[in-house]
Order: structure tokens, then C-alpha cells, then sequence
């Protein structure tokens, strides 16, 4: 198991320059923008305006903060998205527009290459203690409000707002999660 802190979060500019984002992980590590096969970012829009195209990828987006944007991606019908809204699920590299509701939102971007890599995206809630069953792959735990403590084949780690566990290769063991907070769980698998 590895923690990431968010105040260890790389800041960058965006890929089409129009925002900041802060990236809490990316697989290879020190991958690039064109090269990661996974990545998981935060951004604050605080404009409208047009998504970076990522070619070849695959995009999950959720909102963390502020009150909602609605998104339009290519021939897709219009989606307004807000902190209770499931993650969104949509191709990178499809032209993609965001209008705010209001003044501003961070986001959790989950992207992968489609070439080698899927993904998917879970919202869920502790109070108390939960089993998460791991897989094969990555399993990444993202912790968006409260705390908990991650437990791993005894060794136990704790997660503030923002910071996040990525574990590998657990086979089939679950993943042991206690406290109260709202956490995402990220799944990645190769393609075959």
C-alpha cells in the first residue's frame, strides 16, 4: 500500500492551459501527460469552457466541490453534474465543454489509456467499519470528506480529506475500511 498526502499533489498547468490541476497519482510513475496509463487528478474550473483532449483515453469525472457544472461531450445529450451526481464516465478525447453553475468546482479526474488500461469509478461512505473486496488490478482509495483507516494484511494507514492509498495486486483479500467519510474507489485493470 502507498499513501499519497494532498499536500504532496503536483501542481500543473492544464494541458490546454485553461486551469490548474493538482495530480495525486499517475501509473508508470513520472509518466507524462501522453505517455501515463493511468492517471487521478483534482481540477478547479473556475471558467467555462473546453476540456483538454487526451487521445486515446478514457475519462471519469466527479465533482468534489461547488455547485455543479453541466458538461456537453460531443454527441451526447447535455449533463449537469453536482456533488450528489454518480462519477461520469466519457472519452477524453471527444470535444468536451463545461458551463458552471455558478463560480467554480473542483473535480476528481480518473483517466486511462484504452489502449492498455479500464477503470472505473465508485462513490461510497463509511460510518463505522467495511470490507472492500480488492481485485486483481490497482485498487485506489480516495478520501473526499471525514477520515478513515485503511487496513491491508495488518498494516493500517489513515486518510485525511484529499489523501489517497493505492494498492496492488491484492488477489482477492479485502481491503478493511473504518471511520466516517465519503471516499472514492478507483478500479484499474490491464487489457488483455
Amino acid at each position: 500500500m502507498k499513501i499519497y498526502r494532498s499536500s504532496d499533489y503536483r501542481r500543473m498547468k492544464w494541458k490546454n492551459g485553461g486551469g490548474e490541476t493538482a495530480e495525486i497519482a499517475v501509473f508508470p510513475a513520472h509518466a507524462t501527460m501522453d505517455d501515463f496509463a493511468w492517471r487521478i487528478s483534482m481540477a478547479t474550473v473556475s471558467s467555462n469552457g473546453p476540456f483538454s483532449i487526451f487521445a486515446d483515453c478514457d475519462r471519469t469525472l466527479s465533482i468534489l466541490s461547488g455547485e455543479g457544472m453541466t458538461l456537453a461531450c460531443a454527441d451526447r445529450a447535455a449533463t449537469y453534474l453536482t456533488t450528489d451526481s454518480a462519477p461520469y464516465a466519457f472519452p477524453a478525447d471527444a470535444a468536451t465543454t463545461a458551463t458552471l453553475a455558478d463560480d467554480r468546482v473542483t473535480d476528481l479526474n480518473v483517466m486511462t489509456r484504452r489502449t492498455v488500461m479500464s477503470h472505473s469509478v465508485t462513490r461510497m461512505t463509511v460510518d463505522g467499519e467495511i470490507d472492500i473486496q480488492a481485485a486483481d488490478g490497482s485498487v485506489v482509495l480516495f478520501c473526499h470528506d471525514g477520515r478513515m483507516a485503511v487496513t491491508v494484511d495488518g498494516t493500517v494507514a489513515s486518510l485525511a480529506p484529499q489523501d489517497c492509498a493505492v494498492v496492488d495486486d491484492m488477489g482477492r483479500r479485502p481491503l478493511v475500511l473504518s471511520g466516517k467519510a465519503s471516499f472514492f474507489v478507483i478500479r484499474f485493470n490491464e487489457i488483455s
